[in-house]
């Protein structure tokens, strides 16, 4: 667990000093930055994520995006330590929604340091069929929700780009303009989902400190050009959170304890 990466992803976040280093814990979810999957770009769909059939089931549907999943904080993940991570497809269900076909995987993923199982994720990915002019649902969702306290960020193509980097995420709704509308469909470049989860869980950590659960769902895509607006609310449970645009757009729902 290289601790060079996560100086890099504490620098996309602008935290204060100190510098991450070898021997400290790795934050929350910031596991995101390792494991990388690497393929020459012949093995590329034309997404730019690996192709389809091998590891990620081939259902038909060439659009991809991760819709949420539920995280177990366990042990800590301590830098400069090697780590495993086991990858299993845990369910692939195939849907019928307003906008056409869906097929919905879900992965389970534990990463194991010094045989200690410090995460359980289960992560849900959704694919959808190519994308028709006019013929999708625009509906979204509105959120009118009374927050306990808001803070409003914009994510610029710099930040997209360093968030792909860090990850080794090649998808070309992050960084391709074109690509992202005329093939995809989409209004813009899209905020990547675990992004807006990470800063959720940030947002949650100022409030109760370490946290052992997180569980997230994307309910519509921002995107650069939106202000992302993040939005807490205490609960005797824990700390229910969302994040809309400035027309009240929900773009994702969590809770964390």
């Amino acid at each position: 667990m290289d601790p060079a990466r996560a100086a890099g992803m504490h620098c996309l976040f602008s935290l204060p000093q100190p510098i991450p280093k070898k021997n400290d814990v790795l934050k929350p979810f910031w596991y995101q930055i390792y494991f990388w999957d690497i393929n020459p770009a012949d093995n590329l769909g034309r997404d730019g994520h690996p192709k389809l059939g091998e590891f990620i089931p081939n259902l038909g549907l060439p659009r991809r995006m991760w819709a949420g999943g539920k995280i177990s904080f366990l042990n800590d993940i301590i830098l400069g330590v090697s780590a495993k991570k086991i990858s299993t497809i845990e369910k692939v269900d195939k849907k019928m929604g307003k906008s056409g076909p869906l097929a919905f995987v879900t992965e389970k993923i534990e990463i194991r340091q010094k045989d200690t199982l410090c995460v359980r994720e289960y992560k849900n990915l959704v694919y959808r069929e190519e994308y028709e002019k006019g013929k999708e649902s625009t509906t979204s969702i509105t959120s009118n929700k009374i927050a306990d306290q808001e803070e409003r960020i914009r994510f610029t193509t710099t930040d997209l780009y360093r968030y792909s980097g860090l990850t080794f995420n090649g998808h070309r709704i992050h960084y391709d303009r074109d690509y992202s509308k005329n093939v995809e469909g989409y209004a813009g470049l899209v905020v990547h989902g675990p992004l807006l989860a990470q800063y959720l869980i940030h947002f949650a950590m100022k409030s109760i400190g370490q946290i052992s659960e997180f569980e997230f769902r994307g309910v519509s895509p921002l995107f650069d050009y939106e202000d992302a607006i993040i939005c807490k609310k205490n609960t005797d449970t824990g700390i229910e959170l969302w994040i809309k645009n400035s027309d009240n757009k929900l773009c994702m729902t969590a809770f964390a304890k």
